[in-house]
């Protein structure tokens, strides 16, 4: 595999950059090549500007139609642009942050916001002239895989846990990012009760971390529905026979889990 490990955490010394260095070391010598993007460490700017797509000052922005001009047009800060080589070379993306707010760090969430821009990551269509997306499109062929610690029990973050379900509270970044872009992806690994870790619990996750990665290539992706796939109408909402019982972000899945 070529793996993309793409981090956020603001110290090396943390259980996430242990965790970081132990996954990438296991990845290394099963052979696999290791590409990283420590955001931290790059000081990555994660402020979306006019100065991203070279558009000319006094002329106002429109971020959509701007970031496929400079795609088209090669115009693409530096930054952005180094990115986009890794992300093309990979064939797999590990993305890895502590669950903050319920969400990604705010220096992660400027990555995509920066760098899945329309003319890359999204933005293509079919002879039909359909957008290709949700399981199609720009990235799909690519895997990924979320590695989120937080500091809650394993339970409170399950099915009638009070954090709400693992799943649930990744699914902007899992359904909305990563399967928009048409990447498939796979279940995410939970690291928990990251505030009270001791060196019993360190090695649990380390052991579970170098497990998933080992089996990362045979892992079977979580069962999002594809757009086009016939699941939806033209209203792009789930036609009213499947999962006929089921609402909210469940019912996006095969399973109707």
């Amino acid at each position: 595999m070529r793996v993309l490990w793409l981090t956020a955490h603001p110290e090396p010394r943390s259980l996430n950059g242990s965790l970081h260095r132990e996954g990438v070391r296991s990845l290394e010598e099963q052979g696999h090549q290791v590409r990283i993007s420590d955001l931290y460490a790059m000081k990555f700017n994660p402020v979306v500007t006019a100065d991203d797509f070279s558009h000319p000052g006094g002329e106002r922005l429109i971020v959509g139609s701007a970031a496929q001009e400079a795609v088209r047009r090669d115009t693409l800060a530096p930054d952005i642009t180094v990115e986009h080589e890794k992300l093309s070379w990979a064939d797999t993306l590990i993305v890895q942050f502590p669950l903050w707010w319920y969400g990604m760090p705010a220096i992660l969430k400027g990555w995509f916001d920066r760098v899945f821009v329309g003319g890359f990551a999204f933005g293509v269509h079919d002879a039909q002239g359909r957008q290709l997306r949700y399981g199609e499109g720009a990235l799909a062929g690519k895997r990924a895989m979320v590695v989120v610690s937080a500091g809650a029990r394993q339970a409170s973050l399950g099915p009638r846990g009070v954090n709400g379900e693992l799943d649930d509270l990744l699914f902007p970044l899992q359904h909305g990012t990563l399967w928009y872009a048409g990447i498939d992806v796979l279940p995410p690994l939970l690291v928990h009760g990251a505030d009270r870790m001791d060196a019993d619990a360190y090695a649990f996750h380390a052991k579970a971390l170098r497990e998933r990665l080992r089996d990362l290539p045979h892992t079977e992706p979580l069962p999002f529905r594809h757009q086009n796939g016939g699941d939806y109408d033209e209203d792009l909402v789930l036609r009213p026979e499947l999962s006929p019982h089921i609402t909210g972000l469940a019912a996006h899945y095969r399973t109707g889990r």
